[in-house]
């Protein structure tokens, strides 16, 4: 997924709303120094210097959901005790909806507590209970759900094992995303793939999927039959397993298998980085993803969160970032339309004088560069709109373009006079022109001043069309010439 499609999709995910269902729980984490050994017995007495409550469990899907930006809603049962009552509080406060978690008395909300020094686990406490909830509160998160149909575009389910997801309940669930037609995403537990029949895709590491297929995954072809055995288990349209430091396989219905290798990071802590992956890839397939750039996007977020202790969300930045490293610099001026409409919207509001000028700058020559060099002179900001291939096919005929969109956009992004790349279908640039409101409109000197396209756009706010002579004798068509003169 290229760093443009994923700043379109981080743009619109306010739009997207996603339920969370599963077993939620506090993450508490008391902060301390381990300076000495008891006298009571063979043990480090830490001294806790800081205390701190995190939603935890499922509820930490729905946190990485909120920091991405997306719409959220969660579905639970917890106990009805003052842990119960702190959660629900945190979740509104987020602004997550609420409506789909319900109080059962004899319940135990789930607490963890982890004692660390020195950025280390000295020893972790659990208090919880683990058995199903009763029929009734299953009953009442399906009479949930069924009151919202049509509200969500995917349904994340996060299985720790503490009695929430019951088989009834899954299956309920998955029915009815598959009649509503919206992704069902699973971070699976236990040895039983079976009860996650009719998802869209699961997300178990290397550990679950050896467990629940019954098989070693000792090399790439244990991994093949492992990963086929569990998409025929649980009837999936793909499977993602998670591998630590290997990265990710993807294994669709098809057969295709896709690794996915992960981004060198320092590793903090591995807590809650499943629950960013299957934040981040549930999102992802929302937004309209395929499987394979939804799994490399969850890929660069996990690889974020592993650099953090404790139960921790990523933000559209620090993931645009990462993947920002790891492709170059010129992606970041590489944008789609409804991102960068915001990036100059903001620059026109500072009095910042933003430029247009567009073309296919196939085999991109001096003239070119002299030409783009003029243009920005105009003033601060030079966007330039770029023809597709497609676009380039219909104007100048099936041999051209000689490069490809991807290149071109690649190569006159690097030159330092160009702020912004944006490519664009139509045989005209005019919806940029009308989206951009440019300040100066520049064309080639081979154009009049009534055949500029846009003109009429531009200078009814004020602005104006500027001329700009091209080097004589450079062009793409003598080049081109000169080539096959050259060698035929």
């Amino acid at each position: 997924m290229e760093r443009k499609d994923v700043e379109s999709l981080f743009a619109r995910v306010g739009t997207l709303r996603a339920l969370v269902v599963g077993d939620l729980m506090l993450d508490e984490y008391l902060w301390g120094k381990a300076e000495r050994i008891s006298p009571e017995a063979p043990v480090q007495v830490v001294d806790v210097t800081r205390e701190e409550l995190r939603i935890g469990g499922a509820g930490n899907v729905a946190n990485n959901l909120v920091s991405l930006g997306c719409q959220v809603a969660v579905a639970s049962v917890v106990g009805g005790d003052e842990d119960g009552t702190v959660l629900l509080h945190a979740f509104s406060g987020k602004g997550i909806a609420v409506e789909g978690i319900f109080e059962d008395p004899q319940r135990t909300t789930s607490r963890k507590t982890r004692v660390l020094a020195a950025n280390q686990q000295i020893v972790r406490i659990d208090r919880e209970s683990r058995e199903r909830i009763a029929a009734e509160y299953e009953a009442k998160i399906v009479d949930f759900l069924r009151q919202r149909r049509g509200e969500f575009d995917v349904i994340l389910i996060s299985d720790y094992l503490k009695g929430v997801l019951t088989p009834a309940l899954l299956e309920a669930i998955t029915a009815m995303a598959r009649e509503w037609g919206i992704p069902v995403v699973i971070d699976p537990k236990g040895n039983d793939y079976a009860k996650y029949r009719g998802a869209t895709i699961l997300t178990p590491n290397r550990k679950e999927a050896e467990a629940a297929s019954g098989i070693a995954i000792r090399d790439e072809e244990s991994l093949r039959r492992a990963g086929a055995r569990l998409l025929e288990v649980a009837d999936l349209t793909a499977l993602l397993i998670t591998r630590s430091e290997e990265g990710m396989s993807l294994f669709l219905r098809s057969g295709e298998v896709v690794h996915i290798p992960t981004f060198a990071r320092e590793v903090f802590d591995v807590t809650g980085a499943g629950d960013t992956v299957l934040a981040v890839l549930g999102l992802a397939l929302a937004g309209r993803a395929g499987f394979a750039e939804a799994a490399r996007l969850a890929n660069a977020a996990a690889g974020v969160a592993v650099g953090k202790v404790g139960t921790s969300t990523v933000s559209p930045a620090e993931i645009i970032g990462s993947l920002g490293f790891q492709h170059g610099d010129s992606d970041a001026k590489i944008k789609n339309l409804d991102v960068l409409a915001g990036i100059i919207a903001g620059e026109q509001s500072r009095g910042r004088t933003v430029v247009f000028t567009n073309g296919c700058f196939d085999l991109l020559h001096v003239g070119h560069v002299k030409y783009l060099q003029k243009a920005k002179s105009f003033g601060d900001i030079l966007v330039l709109g770029l023809n597709s291939d497609a676009s380039v096919r219909r104007l100048k005929g099936d041999k051209r373009p000689l490069i490809g969109e991807d290149e071109r956009a690649h190569i006159l992004a690097a030159l330092d006079c160009i702020d912004y790349v944006v490519l664009f279908d139509e045989d005209t640039p005019l919806r940029l022109i009308e989206t951009l409101r440019p300040a100066v409109l520049v064309k080639g000197g081979d154009y009049t001043p009534e055949g500029v396209v846009g003109k009429n756009v531009v200078e009814s706010y004020g602005g104006r069309v500027e001329l700009v002579e091209f080097v004589d004798g450079r062009s793409t068509t003598n080049i081109v010439e000169k080539i096959l003169k050259s060698y035929s």
